[in-house]
């Protein structure tokens, strides 16, 4: 599905500039944020088919974000992937109950994010593959 528009919200460039890469690479329109404001900022210009969410963001986090995307109408069927680095007993269920479609540890997994983005943008919904 080349040219589908991702936004990666990721506060960690190392992990901004590899999902990056890998999704450009297949052709997706991908549009980045540093935090919670410049993704709301960039939200309110761009329509993304998928959103791939850090749950550690410095200031509002992630969780509270995904609330708030999907507050708004607009945004309420978005899928949102939760990345985290630091996965806890229970974050992928805080994660859901947020308003997260799936769930995907750190470090990514280069062969299997792009596939998993995909399914999703097919409108598959397949369950993100657990911590190794």
């Amino acid at each position: 599905m080349a040219g589908e528009p991702i936004l990666v919200v990721d506060d960690n460039p190392a992990n901004v500039r590899l999902v990056q890469f890998l999704l450009t690479k297949r052709g997706y329109d991908v549009r980045v944020a540093m935090d919670a404001s410049a993704a709301l900022e960039v939200l309110g210009n761009f329509t993304p088919k998928l959103v791939l969410m850090d749950l550690q963001l410095p200031g509002m986090d992630g969780l509270e974000l995904t609330r708030k995307i999907k507050a708004e109408a607009r945004f309420a069927d978005l899928p949102i992937i939760a990345v985290t680095a630091f996965a806890m007993k229970g974050d992928e269920q805080r994660a859901r109950e947020a308003g997260c479609d799936g769930y995907v540890t750190k470090p990514i997994d280069t062969r299997t994010l792009p596939k998993l983005i995909a399914d999703y943008l097919a409108g598959d919904r397949p369950k993100a593959p657990e911590a190794p």
